[in-house]
């Protein structure tokens, strides 16, 4: 699985999904930094990366075209670094591998959680 992780986050999140075995780039090595998300999602979707973001619109942008693909994991909480909640995550793509490779919306925070499929209901 290859991870693309958004502008929110750090870049210091790559090598955290490298060692735990994804491929993974930050978004300032591939587009630009001022990109609108509609432009990470095409590149995503063309490319085959699950989008790591801390931005809540990419669920938004999912829901409102009924896209299948591509998969988004999204962090919902404040502190949004890797030595807070690397292991969280990890966890998190570990045992959503199958609905991310299917097309998901996976949303994390401290206490939960949650995948919904997509294309996502109203």
């Amino acid at each position: 699985m290859k991870v693309l992780i958004d502008m929110n986050l750090s870049p210091q999140w790559v090598p955290v999904l490298e060692e735990a075995g994804w491929e993974a780039v930050h978004w300032s090595r591939t587009g630009r930094p001022d990109a609108p998300d509609h432009e990470v999602l095409d590149y995503a979707r063309s490319n085959g990366y699950v989008i790591f973001t801390h931005d809540l619109d990419f669920g938004t942008v999912l829901a409102a075209t009924k896209a299948d693909f591509p998969s988004v994991i999204q962090i919902r909480t404040q502190d949004v670094t890797p030595a807070h909640l690397g292991q969280l995550v990890i966890s998190a793509l570990r045992q959503f591998k199958q609905h991310l490779g299917a097309g998901a919306l996976i949303t994390v925070d401290e206490k939960k959680l949650r995948a919904r499929i997509l294309p996502l209901q109203s």
